[in-house]
């Protein structure tokens, strides 16, 4: 069941233009960039690196939330890396991922339940929820 979303909060626009090897800017003009195909030799990002990016974004806002609702103060210095991967199964394309979240001076089992709060909390990880394999790392 898809659930509708109530209330609009921000909607994020852009124009895209030759695929892998086109370009993409925003509405607003603070996205202007060229995009390459992964691994190429093309002076663009890539659709891989923009989901990371945004989804390791968002996790750390839904690691805040989920920290706030269990009483924990999350340390300054916290930071997710996301790799997301590019592969293909038989003839067709698929993405996987995982995150390695780094949150240093916290108890193992506390940064876990923090970690495993934010993964439901985070509309990235909603999204990817029973489509993509995904891995959450504590590094």
């Amino acid at each position: 069941m898809i659930t509708q979303i109530d209330k609009v909060l921000y909607t994020g626009k852009t124009h895209t233009t030759g695929g892998r090897d086109g370009a993409s800017r925003s509405s607003d003009g603070r996205i202007d960039l060229k995009l390459s195909p992964p691994g190429s030799a093309g002076q663009g990002t890539n659709p891989e690196q923009l989901f990371a990016a945004g989804w390791s974004a968002c996790f750390i806002g839904a690691m805040n939330r989920a920290a706030s609702g269990l009483k924990v103060k999350l340390p300054a210095d916290l930071a997710v890396d996301a790799e997301v991967d590019l592969g293909t199964a038989g003839d067709e394309y698929f993405l996987q991922a995982r995150l390695n979240v780094s949150l240093p001076g916290l108890d193992r089992d506390v940064a876990r339940a923090v970690v495993d709060g934010a993964h439901q909390i985070c509309p990235y990880s909603k999204l990817t929820r029973g489509n993509i394999n995904v891995e959450l790392n504590l590094v």
